[in-house]
C-alpha cells in the first residue's frame, strides 16, 4: 500500500565548525530533536517520521523520541556526500512505499507552527513535483573583481528600500515527489516556492555564532 508523506530528517554525528552539532542542547533539548518533534505535531498529516544517521547516540534521541531510525552506512556520511544520498538510501531502506518525501534539516530548528500544514496544502493545490521555502533577500551584495567591489543587485548609493525583490533559499523545509528523489532531484523542475516572512528563516545553524543566534530567536519568540 502505498502511503502519502513520509518526513526524513537526516543528522550525520560529524560536524567540524560546531563540534557534536545535533547532540548539542537548545532550549533544553539536543537540536535533532526540535525537528523530530515538529514533525510529531503535524499528527495525521504525516504518514512516517524517519531519522536517517550515523551516530548511535543520535539514533538513540530519535527512538527515545518514538520514530525510526535508518542507520546510514559510513559511505554515506562524508562532509561532502549530498543530503539527496541520504534521502535516496531511507527510501530504499524502508518497506512501505510513499508519494512524497518532507525534508526537514535539523540545522533549521525553528519553524513557524503553521508552516507544514500551510505549505502541504499549497503542496497539493499547485500540483507541482516540489515545493521550497523562501525569504525576502533585504542585503546589497555583488562580487569582488580584482581589488573593486562590483555590486550585483543593486546600483551604488540606492536605498535598501529600493531594492528589486529577490528571494533567498532559507531551507526551513523542502516538500518533494519520492520519484524525483529517486532520480536525484530535491527540486523539480514543476518547483513552488513558498514565501516564508518570519525572523525563523534567518535560523541555519552551522557555527557557534549561528546557534546563539537561534538561541536569541527562541527567547524574542517564546511563548
Amino acid at each position: 500500500m502505498q502511503l502519502t508523506n513520509l518526513v526524513i530528517i537526516p543528522a550525520r554525528g560529524g560536524s567540524k565548525r560546531l563540534p557534536g552539532k545535533n547532540l548539542k542542547e537548545l532550549d533544553g533539548i539536543p537540536l535533532i530533536q526540535h525537528s523530530i518533534q515538529y514533525a510529531l505535531l503535524a499528527g495525521s498529516l504525516i504518514d512516517k517520521i524517519v531519522v536517517t544517521t550515523d551516530s548511535n547516540d543520535i539514533a538513540q534521541v530519535a527512538m527515545d523520541c518514538g520514530v525510526e531510525v535508518i542507520k546510514r552506512p559510513t559511505e554515506l556520511s562524508g562532509d561532502h556526500e549530498p543530503v539527496i544520498s541520504a534521502m535516496q538510501h531511507t527510501l530504499e531502506s524502508l518497506s512501505g512505499s510513499y508519494e512524497n518525501v518532507i525534508l526537514l534539516q535539523p540545522t533549521n530548528p525553528l519553524r513557524p507552527k503553521n508552516l507544514l500544514k500551510e505549505s502541504l496544502e499549497s503542496f497539493e493545490s499547485s500540483k507541482v513535483d516540489s515545493l521550497m521555502t523562501v525569504d525576502f533577500l533585504k542585503e546589497k551584495f555583488g562580487k569582488i573583481v580584482g581589488d573593486k567591489f562590483v555590486p550585483e543587485n543593486y546600483i551604488m548609493g540606492q536605498r535598501s528600500q529600493d531594492l528589486p525583490q529577490l528571494y533567498r533559499e532559507n531551507g526551513l523545509l523542502y516538500i518533494t515527489k519520492v520519484s524525483e528523489i529517486l532520480e536525484g532531484n530535491i527540486l523539480a523542475e514543476h518547483n513552488f516556492a513558498m514565501v516564508v516572512d518570519h525572523p525563523f528563516s534567518r535560523v541555519d545553524i552551522d557555527d557557534i555564532t549561528d546557534f546563539k543566534f537561534a538561541e536569541l530567536m527562541l527567547e524574542m519568540h517564546a511563548s
